[in-house]
């Protein structure tokens, strides 16, 4: 099952373990079972510290799995599917901590875990192909295994599909909490326990709000803020990160093969990537923290969502951008529910279904190329006369037998049944004719949005809501920068984004020792 290369890593890492632990298989007669069997014997070989059996009790999804400390009682990991692609890291994670090797994450965290009082049995539907499900399967099997009340199987929604659709799943990764809904999209750690523990943002507000003030205080965690941080914090100067989430839309990029030097990543790997590199520099890092307001003065402050209130004599703007919307009637109503912004995660929950695509630019085109292999049929609107797509692609996407593509197309509705998406409503911008399309997924792909809500009123703003800078990133308020996507700095780009970030940093500083 795993090649030569990928068992002498995973032996490696086994090598790690400090107690014995046992795999309990769960399996049926089915292909799915055969393969996780082979799975688990290759892992089971490469250490004398595991055992395999397939005694599972009655009553468990097949196939699936348990990992145990040896001679435990209780399984509290599980995995319902065979955990390759992009969790097999999440495997790999699940095997070293159930096997007693210490998790890379901080000690209050891990407290916080310990003490949360209740049961709890958490569920995840994932797919394999999904790069913000491995982020929520290790959260929740590493608080499975710390904290004696909790447990978590991961769920592989494409191999369980008579359960994804009796419990109507049409977005992952989708998380149930004692068989009810409790979160859906990425989730870390701390997420989590801020949903679990009541207290949580109360304590983390009033640990905020009694921080000195900063040199430098980046708002936003993407490229553009990772580099700023860096730069800043090399020059010696007292530097903070607040964000809502570290890494920003990096984290929803499936592959990136355009950052020079590095020939093919994907987005998660390079957001922790940048979260490791900024945390070797003297540098506050606050995560899961979203800014509500810019309030200009002697000493700039930062209002946040929780009420606490950080203050900087300089501030870097790098809140980057975010899916753009429809904004038409049943959007919001269902999102989730048949309405879909990324192909890759949710595309497999539509396995021989009817889907759209919307946009005809290359996030559009790549969408309907790659969904076209996976459902039954591709209906790709474009609200222009022809599509912009590279022409490499668009020949691609022509070639597809079941790839339809309606240009002039102006999406006005989103139908349902109040569960899920039935149907489309568009107009023909050539005639005014309205038109329904019967199906039962719309992934929405027309570009993104700047960030910059919030800052509404307190700088200057292009007619688009980017942010006005000149060439060293200033903005239209001394002391205040900005960087990245959020900005009118054209190309929408990693790498410019990077660069941006470093050059705000360096004026900033230039700024500080001026003032």
């Amino acid at each position: 099952m795993l090649d030569t290369n990928l068992k002498q890593q995973l032996q490696a890492y086994l090598q790690k373990l400090q107690q014995p632990i046992e795999m309990i298989a769960a399996l049926d007669d089915s292909a799915g079972s055969q393969q996780l069997w082979s799975l688990l014997q290759d892992i089971a070989v490469l250490s004398d510290k595991v055992s395999l059996r397939d005694d599972a009790p009655a009553g468990l999804r097949r196939p699936s799995f348990a990992i145990q400390p040896k001679g435990a009682t209780k399984a509290r990991v599980s995995f319902a599917g065979i955990p390759l692609g992009h969790e097999f890291t999440s495997l790999v994670l699940a095997l070293l901590q159930v096997g007693g090797h210490p998790p890379k994450v901080d000690a209050e965290v891990i407290e916080q875990i310990k003490a949360l009082p209740g049961s709890f049995k958490f569920e995840t539907f994932i797919s394999l192909s999904c790069q913000n499900c491995p982020e929520v399967v290790q959260a929740l099997n590493l608080m499975a295994v710390l904290n004696p009340n909790i447990e978590h199987v991961m769920i592989d929604g494409a191999l369980f599909q008579d359960e994804v659709n009796s419990r109507q799943i049409m977005a992952v990764p989708s998380v149930y909490l004692n068989g009810e809904p409790f979160g859906q999209g990425r989730m870390g750690v701390e997420e989590i326990l801020r949903k679990l523990d009541s207290g949580a943002d109360q304590r983390a507000a009033e640990k905020l709000a009694s921080k000195e003030t900063f040199d430098v205080l980046v708002v936003g965690g993407g490229p553009a803020g990772a580099a700023a941080a860096i730069y800043a914090a090399r020059k010696g100067i007292r530097t903070g990160v607040v964000a809502d989430r570290f890494g920003g839309q990096v984290l929803d990029t499936m592959a990136i093969e355009n950052f020079i030097s590095v020939k093919e990543t994907e987005g998660p790997k390079l957001a922790m990537a940048l979260e490791q590199h900024v945390k070797q520099y003297d540098v506050d890092v606050m995560n899961l923290q979203r800014a509500e307001a810019l309030i200009p003065g002697e000493q700039i402050e930062v209002k946040l969502a929780s009420g606490a209130v950080l203050r900087s004599k300089s501030v870097i703007i790098a809140t980057g951008a975010r899916w753009r919307e429809m904004n038409v009637p049943g959007e919001q109503e269902y999102r989730g529910r048949g309405v879909a912004y990324c192909p890759h995660c949710d595309g497999p929950l539509f396995k021989g279904k009817r889907v759209a695509v919307i946009g005809g630019g290359n996030s559009g085109v790549e969408a309907a190329i790659d969904l076209a292999g996976i459902v039954a049929e591709v209906t790709l609107l474009e609200f222009d006369k022809s599509l912009r797509a590279d022409a490499v692609l668009q020949k691609k996407l022509f070639s597809l037998p079941n790839v339809k593509v309606i240009t002039q197309a102006q999406t006005t509705a989103v139908l349902g049944d109040g569960n899920k998406v039935t149907a489309l409503s568009y107009k023909d911008r050539g005639n005014d004719a309205q038109h329904n399309i019967e199906l039962e997924g719309i992934f929405v792909q027309i570009g993104l949005l700047p960030n910059t809500d919030w800052l509404k009123g307190a700088l200057a703003l292009s007619p688009r809501g980017e942010i006005e800078v000149d060439a060293r990133g200033q903005t239209s308020l001394p002391g205040v920068f900005a960087a990245g996507d959020a900005t009118t700095a054209p190309y929408k780009q990693i790498i410019i984004a990077m660069g941006e970030g470093a050059k705000a940093a360096l004026s900033a500083f230039d700024h500080l020792i001026r003032s």
